[in-house]
């Protein structure tokens, strides 16, 4: 087991730090922030221009031929400055289809993903089921075609993606579909981080085979490389938002000392620092798992874990440390707080995750 980081990733994930410093800024955030969707149409197009948003995907679909662990560097650094782009939804979306789908779909979904051109999501939330492998829309033959009924929530970008991957139910077991948007009655739905997931509902839907991307093995292969971005995402958060807690508190001077002087102050964020670190390592050793074909459920839900709990801790940590200024909507740091806490319930907190390990290892 070899956690090193490839050259690949190194590239990957300097370029795009450059980027984003070029580019995301205190006032930048503020301004998408006041649109319905916190979504940045300009950094998209620049991520796409140097190829980051394709070069986790395979080379068939214009992609760099690289993957998960590189998908992953480019997610630490987004959580970094908690870039408001769709980019996990959208490429996971993509690889799934590189992956399962067939050359027509590669052609016309897939690849204009890898370029930019179309943004995807995959609608995997369940409501009040946190195991999402039976999904609650249905889909039943008629006519030769699909009809596909149901609400999805909490869909990522759901309201501004141009497709979506819809697990559905079906007699033979989940089948997973993608369908415009346009097609789809949408709500918004305001979470934590000002983002906007979305409510979708699917009234007689119809759609052909072609529509078709596969059955349980895409939803498992989807609800796994979503988890693992999700933890990836979230060690970019909480690691910025360690440095700059270390920050104010070496700066903040109170009773002529500066506060991480103090003991107390000191042993939280030591704390806070020992769950980083754990939340990196159990990450890469889920990605590096699944990149190698090895099995990793057990390995996703002690990651997912790690990012749940440690996440929550260290969010707190860096409100409490900051003191007043750390509930400041206009200060940086309250978007790293409701970052963690939005990728802490993502597809199941810690308990959740602690059932699903047991499961893991009971079996």
């Amino acid at each position: 087991m070899d956690f090193t980081p490839t050259e690949a990733q190194d590239d990957l994930a300097e370029l795009t730090r450059t980027i984003l410093d070029d580019h995301v800024t205190n006032e930048r955030l503020r301004e998408v922030e006041r649109g319905e969707d916190r979504f940045d149409r300009a950094l998209w197009t620049q991520l796409a221009t140097a190829d980051v948003l394709s070069a986790a995907l395979p080379e068939p679909v214009g992609g760099g031929g690289f993957g998960l662990l590189e998908q992953c560097s480019v997610l630490v650094e987004l959580g970094r400055v908690v870039a408001p782009v769709p980019y996990l939804s959208s490429i996971t979306a993509a690889a799934a289809i590189a992956r399962f789908g067939t050359d027509q779909q590669r052609l016309h979904w897939a690849a204009p993903a890898a370029r930019g051109e179309l943004v995807l999501t995959a609608a995997l939330t369940e409501e009040h089921n946190p195991t999402p492998l039976v999904p609650s829309c249905r889909a039943e033959r008629r006519d030769g075609e699909w009809v596909l009924t149901g609400s999805k929530t909490g869909v990522p970008a759901g309201a501004l993606a141009d497709l979506v991957l819809l697990p559905a139910s079906t007699s033979d077991g989940p089948r997973v579909f993608v369908v415009e948007r346009d097609r789809l009655a949408v709500r918004r739905q305001q979470v934590v981080d000002s983002d906007s997931e979305a409510w979708l509902d699917l009234d007689g839907v119809r759609v052909g085979d072609d529509r078709v991307l596969g059955g349980d093995a895409v939803l498992g292969w989807l609800l796994t490389r979503t988890t693992v971005g999700t933890c990836a995402h979230q060690v970019g958060v909480l690691s910025r938002a360690l440095e700059l807690t270390s920050e104010h508190a070496r700066e903040r001077v109170q009773f002529g000392r500066p506060v991480g002087s103090f003991q107390a102050v000191a042993q939280r964020l030591a704390d806070a620092f020992i769950d980083v670190e754990a939340a990196r390592l159990t990450l890469w050793q889920a990605a590096w798992r699944l990149a190698e074909g090895l099995p990793g459920e057990a390995e996703v839900a002690t990651a997912k874990f790690w990012a749940a709990d440690a996440g929550h801790r260290v969010a707190h940590t860096a409100v409490h440390v900051h003191g007043g200024v750390g509930i400041d909507v206009d200060h940086p740091l309250h978007r790293y707080f409701v970052a963690a806490k939005r990728n802490e319930f993502a597809l199941g907190g810690a308990q959740v995750q602690l059932g699903r390990l047991g499961d893991a290892l009971a079996g």
